[in-house]
């Protein structure tokens, strides 16, 4: 995420190619990074409209700055970890969505199902979904401001990329719903691909865990017809991990440059804030600020976050301090 001439420490470094057993596609496996992220784009088939401002080189744009591109989180969800039942009202999701664009947010991240990184989320069917998000999709997106849809159903994926989102993302990495990959191929939009796990198991090497679950996600995408460049890796803090496999996931977090894609992280007000400094979820803004500072640091490409205005300023400031070196 550079500048030509400007700082390059958040930049995602170059990664090794990997194999799937397939036989190799110079389209899915570009030279570098920095190569990769430049030719990343948001295109649509004809029949999609474009998201207010999200032309077809918005990622690619968002992705040659000095420092991460920032992610509003929007839950129009009852039941939240963090925020639930906050914006489920569509004027208020609408308020919201205009504060973190006025906040400097880069994409707004709406989704109508809470998936909890922790044990007690409720499962909704994609009825239930669509009956959140007709009130207020639309009306987020007419902002002008790239809009991600956070859902694992490829039913309300197609629906909010037909409103005009920009980009889908999947909180089980394209091995939940099979139609899915499908999608998001025939639509040419981006897909963030995160690691999950149906259950905590501390005795493993989360890395390798990722790697592993990374690796199946990429082959479906290769299968599906999913351009490399179209991709984004999450590594899922707090899903399917323990406070200390998350941290882990974050100090490794230089591991996944193998695959040469760029990383979107979201520490924002997790639990393994509190396993440090104990905290309830609004509480731990600074250990969310201090999680995607280290973020950055390791290569991550995008931050997710529930307080954009204070995770940019700080994100930010560290750029400038970095550049002076």
């Amino acid at each position: 995420m550079t500048e030509c001439g400007q700082e390059q420490r958040f930049l995602t470094g170059p990664g090794a190619h990997w194999t799937t057993g397939l036989p190799p596609n110079p389209a899915l496996n570009p030279p570098s990074t920095t190569a990769k992220a430049g030719r990343m784009n948001a295109s649509f088939s004809p029949s999609v409209p474009p998201a207010g401002s999200a032309g077809p080189d918005v990622l690619r744009t968002l992705l040659e700055r000095p420092i991460p591109a920032l992610m509003g989180v929007l839950n129009v969800t009852p039941d939240s970890f963090s925020d639930g039942g906050e914006f489920i009202a569509p004027d208020l999701a609408l308020e919201r969505a205009r504060a973190m664009i006025e906040a400097g947010v880069d994409i707004i991240d709406i989704g109508a199902e809470s998936t909890r990184p922790y044990m007690g989320a409720k499962a909704v069917t994609a009825e239930d979904e669509l009956a959140r998000l007709r009130p207020v999709l639309s009306d987020v997106i007419a902002l002008g401001v790239p809009v991600s849809i956070d859902s694992m159903k490829a039913e309300v994926v197609a629906f909010a990329l037909d409103q005009g989102a920009a980009i889908a993302n999947d909180v089980w990495g394209l091995q939940r719903d099979a139609a899915m990959a499908p999608l998001v191929a025939a639509r040419s939009v981006p897909i963030i691909v995160m690691h999950n796990r149906e259950s905590v198991d501390p005795a493993i090497d989360i890395v390798a865990d990722m790697k592993a679950f990374f690796l199946r996600s990429l082959d479906i995408a290769a299968k599906a017809g999913i351009a490399r460049d179209k991709i984004v890796l999450d590594p899922g803090i707090g899903f399917g991990k323990t406070a200390e496999q998350s941290m882990s996931a974050l100090a490794r977090l230089r591991e996944l440059d193998m695959f040469g894609l760029p990383i979107l992280v979201g520490a924002s007000r997790k639990r393994f804030i509190a396993s440090v400094s104990p905290s309830e979820p609004k509480e731990r803004l600074a250990g969310s600020i201090a999680a995607h500072l280290i973020a950055a640091q390791r290569g991550a490409s995008i931050i997710r976050t529930h307080d954009v205005a204070e995770t940019l300023q700080a994100l930010r400031v560290a750029n400038a301090i970095e550049s002076k070196q």
